[in-house]
C-alpha cells in the first residue's frame, strides 16, 4: 500500500510524463511547420514513448493500492529557434525528468517503500537512454552546420526511428 506522500509523488510524475508527451507532440508540430517530416516523426515516436511511461505509472499506482488523480496539463511551448532549438529543449527536458525521477527514488527510500524503489529503477535506467538519444541528435544537427542538404539527409535518418 502506498503512503499518501508516495501516492502524491507518483501522481505528480504521472502528470510530468503526460506533459512530456504533449511537449514532444508540440515539437513535432513545429518541425512539420519547418518542412522537416523526419524530425517530426522522431518527436511523434518520442511522444508515444512518453505516453507508455505515463501508463506504467498509472498502472503501478493502481496495483500498489493508490488512487490515480489526473491533474491539468500545462500547455507546452510552441516556438523554438530553427531545427536545433527543439532538440536542445528536448535534451534539457530529459535532464529535468532525470532529476524528477531521482527525487522520486529519494521519496520512496524515505518512505521505506522498497517495491516503489524497485519499480523506479527501470526509469532510472531509461533516463540514461533518453538523455543520450536527445543529445546525440543535438550533436548531429550541430555537425550538419545548418546546411539545407545536411539537414535533409538528417531528416531522412530521423524518419527511420520507429
Amino acid at each position: 500500500m502506498l503512503t499518501d506522500r508516495m501516492a502524491e509523488a507518483l501522481n505528480a510524475q504521472l502528470n510530468a510524463e503526460i506533459y512530456s508527451a504533449y511537449l514532444y507532440l508540440s515539437m513535432a508540430a513545429f518541425y512539420e511547420s519547418l518542412g522537416l517530416p523526419g524530425f517530426a516523426s522522431w518527436m511523434r515516436v518520442q511522444r508515444l514513448e512518453e505516453l507508455i511511461h505515463a501508463l506504467k505509472f498509472f498502472d503501478y499506482i493502481v496495483e500498489a493500492g493508490g488512487r490515480v488523480l489526473l491533474r491539468p496539463i500545462d500547455g507546452p511551448p510552441t516556438e523554438w529557434e530553427g531545427a536545433l532549438g527543439p532538440f536542445e529543449a528536448a535534451y534539457a527536458h530529459e535532464q529535468k525528468v532525470t532529476g524528477l525521477i531521482n527525487a522520486l527514488v529519494e521519496v520512496a527510500k524515505e518512505e521505506k517503500d522498497d517495491a516503489t524503489v524497485e519499480f523506479l529503477q527501470w526509469y532510472v535506467d531509461e533516463q540514461v537512454e533518453e538523455e543520450e538519444s536527445a543529445s546525440s541528435v543535438v550533436e548531429k544537427i550541430k555537425a550538419a552546420g545548418g546546411t539545407e542538404a545536411e539537414l535533409e539527409k538528417l531528416d531522412g535518418e530521423l524518419a527511420m526511428r520507429s
